[in-house]
């Protein structure tokens, strides 16, 4: 089977993926994105992974900013690649794989339309994620679920949105294509000794238990929500400790927000191969997100031994977040967060590092083998319905 899989970009979680999916394909794998838009550091990955079958493309046509730090659908733009169909064209695919409906879904779709070729829609997104998605955009995604001869989904979630607000097809979803690199990041945490976690956490000052949050400091990852719930909680001088790792927008008004706040500690930004000890050192891992399609760090956080407090507008609770790995939660409504993290914390370490081999065991079937699987999967489905169409 040759794939043509072309999306605009991705970062370093998506590389195993890539690479099972050309294993299980015999080599079979195409990759183009945008050399400008992927990290250089990413770039080359994916080439050291694929070889020439990796091709980052330049020169793209952008209209509209780019706004990934606030809630969805907040800004129109548009993207495109010159040359892209041409470049589809050379591959002679047997079937062809696009990230989501905008971007650069729109050539792959153009080509499906033109050569007949089968269209695989990669999808994310929720009917919460897209709960103010203008009927413009709805309108288009219909028009694009037409064309495509399988969709592999992220989730329930994301099936549920595909299947019963733009119509497709459920005899032809897949689920399952996120994944992040878990065996790496298990791997990567294992070999952090306990004398490495002893001093991180005394260098950072974390006592008691530690809840552990890696990502943007932004709107859209209710971070002032966090803090919110943090205050509820009511924690007595050093019996737990939250910790932040990343930097954005928000970091002096949280920082402000965070002042006189007893065991917040702001980490800055930790670069991702360099985040292992950080895992190593908390207790469970916290997200407050408002809107999140699928949370990688979700399932990176479970590889790396940690129960998870998860808000329920992260579109990856209903297949990793179980009582026996964590608790869920509204994380507007205050008394909510602080009560999981009152529930947590009364677990003392050893509880949640319990509850942490409990996570280990549930992420162990969303690997990269799975969603490379999955991916295959909704080729063969999107093969047999052109051969049947």
């Amino acid at each position: 089977m040759r794939i043509a899989w072309v999306t605009r970009s991705f970062l370093d979680y998506r590389i195993p993926v890539f690479q099972e999916v050309d294993r299980l394909t015999g080599g079979g794998l195409h990759l183009t994105f945008s050399g400008e838009y992927v990290p250089e550091s990413v770039t080359a990955k994916a080439v050291a992974a694929l070889g020439d079958r990796a091709y980052p493309l330049t020169g793209e046509f952008k209209l509209g900013g780019e706004d990934q730090h606030h809630l969805a659908n907040r800004n129109l733009s548009f993207r495109w690649q010159p040359g892209l169909m041409q470049h589809i064209a050379r591959l002679k695919p047997d079937v062809l794989v696009a990230d989501g409906f905008f971007k650069w879904t729109l050539p792959a779709a153009l080509y499906r339309l033109r050569h007949g070729t089968p269209l695989v829609i990669a999808y994310e997104r929720t009917r919460h994620t897209e709960r103010n998605a203008q009927g413009l955009r709805t309108l288009y995604r219909r028009r694009i679920v037409r064309l495509a001869d399988a969709m592999d989904c992220s989730g329930r979630l994301c099936r549920e949105y595909a299947v019963e607000d733009l119509g497709m097809d459920p005899a032809r979803v897949t689920m399952g294509h996120m994944s992040a690199d878990t065996q790496g990041l298990e791997a990567a945490v294992d070999s952090v000794s306990q004398a490495e976690r002893t001093a991180l956490r005394e260098r950072l000052g974390l006592e008691g238990v530690t809840f552990l949050y890696v990502g943007r400091l932004d709107e859209r990852k209710g971070v002032r929500e966090m803090l919110a719930g943090w205050q509820a909680a009511g924690f007595a001088p050093g019996a737990a400790s939250l910790l932040l790792v990343g930097d954005g927008p928000l970091r002096a008004e949280l920082q402000a927000q965070a002042a006189g706040m007893a065991g917040v500690h702001f980490a800055g930004r930790v670069p991702y191969d360099e985040l292992a000890p950080y895992y190593a050192a908390a207790d469970a891992f916290l997200i407050t997100t408002l809107e999140d399609n699928w949370s990688l760090v979700v399932p990176e956080a479970m590889a790396a031994a940690l129960p998870v407090l998860s808000s329920v507008y992260n579109g990856c609770w209903p297949e990793l977040v179980r009582p026996e790995n964590g608790w869920t939660f509204a994380p507007e409504t205050t008394n909510q967060l602080a009560e999981a993290l009152r529930q947590a914390q009364a677990r003392g370490r050893d509880g949640l590092a319990a509850m942490g081999q409990a996570s280990r065991r549930i992420v162990a079937d969303f690997g990269p083998a799975n969603a490379a699987r999955s991916i295959v999967e909704a080729c063969d489905l999107a093969m047999a319905h052109r051969r049947r169409s």
